[in-house]
């Protein structure tokens, strides 16, 4: 990827551009709030940066709420009840009980920390990872059978499940490991999102690339696919 600069008004836009075989010009903000455009190689570069000037507005408001949001959470998040953590898309409240038998409860609408010494933020934080790590392995699963139901009768096999928390992109897929990568903070997402995410990365079994054949299959299997899309990108990007 080449990195390129554009500005919507006073304001500098960074963006980096990959030259794939796709028929349009898109735009992606990654979880990490990297501006990334994909075009083929016959779109010329003033074109793009037009393109990217015409979305100058959306960027920065994204921009602008990301770094409002984020720096406030990363600052406060101190594993203390009350707090409010995203799940499946939701918002739940944290309720933090001293137990000697420590761990991490989803009941009747609260996310439960039992943990011996409340005041241990290291500790709660430890807890809450490895509990969001354990849905996410469950909830992908499903929604991988799921959409490799879709995807057996075009000769693609369920591939093996990874999770990990990425900074740029929710899946990979590795088609020379029969394995798809899927980021753990996912999880945080609604499932018609996650279901989006995975059947992409499964589509990448038949088409390893973003051609027209591509997003035919994923209109055809998901024709609102666009719309779970923006969720992530404006939505859910901006929790974590």
């Amino acid at each position: 990827m080449e990195k390129h600069q554009i500005h919507f008004g006073t304001q500098p836009i960074d963006f980096w551009i990959e030259r794939k075989d796709v028929k349009n010009v898109n735009l992606n903000i990654k979880p990490d709030m990297r501006i990334e455009v994909s075009a083929n190689d016959k779109v010329p570069l003033n074109f793009i940066y037009d393109f990217v000037k015409s979305k100058g507005s959306w960027i920065l408001k994204n921009v602008k709420q990301f770094e409002e949001v984020r720096p406030l959470k990363q600052s406060e998040r101190e594993y203390v009840s009350g707090e409010s953590f995203k799940y499946l898309g939701k918002q739940y409240r944290l309720r933090v009980e001293q137990s000697a038998e420590e761990g991490v409860k989803y009941f009747r609408g609260f996310i439960y920390v039992h943990v011996q010494n409340p005041s241990n933020r290291s500790k709660k934080a430890k807890l809450v990872d490895a509990w969001y790590k354990e849905k996410a392995y469950k909830v992908f699963e499903e929604s991988l059978n799921k959409m490799s139901a879709l995807m057996g009768k075009y000769g693609v096999g369920k591939p093996h499940l990874e999770i990990r928390v990425m900074k740029a992109r929710w899946g990979s897929a590795q088609i020379d490991n029969n394995t798809i990568l899927i980021n753990t903070e996912l999880i945080k997402a609604p499932k018609y999102c996650i279901d989006y995410v995975i059947l992409h990365e499964l589509i990448h079994f038949k088409y390893n690339n973003h051609s027209e054949n591509f997003y035919n299959m994923l209109f055809a299997l998901m024709p609102d696919w666009e719309k779970r899309k923006k969720i992530l990108d404006e939505e859910i990007v901006r929790e974590l």
